[in-house]
């Protein structure tokens, strides 16, 4: 098998670790390198109902003797696990047939640790089924698994109506059908586990022990973790998972778009690993023998970084863009079926200033189609209704500023303004009219006080 001669002993584990974890083994993980007791990867299966532990060495030689298999038979019968054991031996090369003929007398002695063989042919097998590319030993991430981007038991725009429903001024009922694109963005999720501990000649000065799950936008370019809330969608909803039929969500949506893994699912796992070794990096003061204060940094091996799982699947990202006269309003948002994290709010906003948020007060205004904040809408007044600042036409009645929803209605509310009577003129002007109601009570206070009456 060329195509993996240039990979070193250890880099053949690390592949063949991607691979049975691609197979769908569970807790693959690598033995410490150092005194391995020729146990290479560790790993699990369930097989009906019952766990059992598997021990693999592997060989990346031409050629796999019988001593190899007899000494991972002897390794599997003297492994500490709580269940059934059995062993394989995985090789880029060929086996003897003594090693074979060994193999094939476990088995067929009902050896309760039996060992299986696997050879160059059949990872070229294995290569195929999980898409590995032989020559550069990357697992390359194949996933047709996403989380849900709507939820079927409502309308697609259910998101939208919503969010309209606590708009003034405005009945959700009758909303247009908003603009509605999907994009299924590449996500992978890492749980792994470190294990490290730091002594010096004084014992044991710090310990890490803790089990990390990495959620990662994984497009193209470096890779990133999300945001916690996003994060927590994507773990929280990782069990209930559909199909990604693109002819299918092109039936729902106006246009759908899938973003390719930008990365292999080694390179995730190592990106992973070397982001834990940073996070659990740490400086600690310990007193050594002589009284004297010292500094230490602890940082983890990689080999005490121990990736359990590398699990791929597709986030929607979900964009409705809803036109109300003269403006166009963004909702878009991560989906999980009912649930989902807003990214834009582009609804609870002003279009007049940057005032945002659910704890605004904001009203619709059906003569341009604007949502204002409260500074920015006022009462039309020949209708009666809210107008923004924005599209409405101002003129001053008796020195106060009406609002119009346009030239008409101010040249018909001029007509009934020039057929008042002075004192219904006035009140166009509540404070002016109330000024001027004080000031005369004021005057004939006065003028009763000057003549003695008062």
């Amino acid at each position: 098998m060329p195509v993996l001669d240039e990979l070193s002993g250890f880099e053949f584990e690390d592949v063949m670790e991607d691979v049975f974890r691609n197979l769908g083994y569970e807790n693959v993980h690598q033995a410490a390198r150092t005194a391995d007791e020729g146990r290479d990867v560790l790993m699990e299966e369930v097989v009906d109902g019952e766990r059992r532990g598997i021990v693999v060495e592997c060989k990346h030689t031409d050629s796999v003797g019988r001593p190899v298999v007899q000494k991972l038979h002897s390794a599997v019968a003297t492994y500490d696990f709580d269940g059934p054991t059995r062993g394989i031996v995985a090789t880029t090369g060929r086996f003897t047939r003594p090693a074979r003929e060994y193999a094939q007398r476990l088995r067929e002695n009902d050896d309760p640790h039996p060992v299986d063989l696997l050879d160059g042919e059949d990872l070229r097998e294995f290569a195929d089924e999980i898409g590995l590319d032989l020559y550069n030993g990357r697992i390359e991430i194949l996933c047709n698994d996403t989380l849900r981007p709507y939820d079927p038991a409502t309308s697609l725009d259910a998101p939208v109506t919503a969010a309209m429903r606590d708009i003034e001024n405005l009945d959700a009922g009758d909303l247009p059908d908003p603009d509605a694109r999907v994009t299924f963005r590449p996500t992978v999720i890492v749980t792994a586990e470190t294990d490290a501990t730091f002594e010096t000649s004084v014992g044991v000065i710090h310990r890490v022990h803790e089990r990390n799950r990495l959620v990662v936008q994984a497009e193209r370019g470096h890779p990133e973790q999300l945001p916690p809330r996003v994060a927590e969608l994507v773990t929280s909803n990782r069990h209930a998972t559909v199909e990604l039929d693109e002819a299918g969500f092109g039936e729902v949506f106006d246009e759908v778009e899938t973003r390719r893994f930008g990365e292999t699912q080694t390179e995730y796992k190592e990106w992973a690993m070397d982001r834990l070794r940073e996070h659990h990096t740490t400086t600690v003061s310990y007193t050594g023998d002589n009284n004297v204060t010292y500094t230490k940094t602890c940082e983890p091996n990689r080999s005490d970084v121990t990736v359990h799982a590398v699990e791929a699947v597709y986030l929607p990202d979900v964009r409705q863009t809803t036109e109300l006269g003269e403006y166009t309003y963004p909702l878009e948002y991560y989906a999980a079926g009912p649930s989902r994290v807003t990214t834009e709010d582009g609804i609870h906003a002003c279009v007049h200033c940057e005032t945002t948020g659910d704890g605004e007060t904001y009203t619709y205004c059906a003569n341009c189609g604007s949502i204002n904040c409260a500074e920015h809408v006022r009462t039309e007044r020949l209708e009666g209704t809210p107008v923004c600042t924005g599209c409405a036409v101002t003129e001053r009645f008796m020195l106060s500023t009406k609002y119009f929803y346009d030239e008409d209605n101010r040249e018909a509310f001029r007509e009934e303004y020039d057929a008042m009577a002075f004192y219904e003129k006035l009140g166009e002007n509540v404070p002016l009219a109330v000024g001027a109601t004080l000031g005369v009570l004021v005057l004939v206070v006065g003028s009763l006080v000057a003549v003695g009456v008062l």
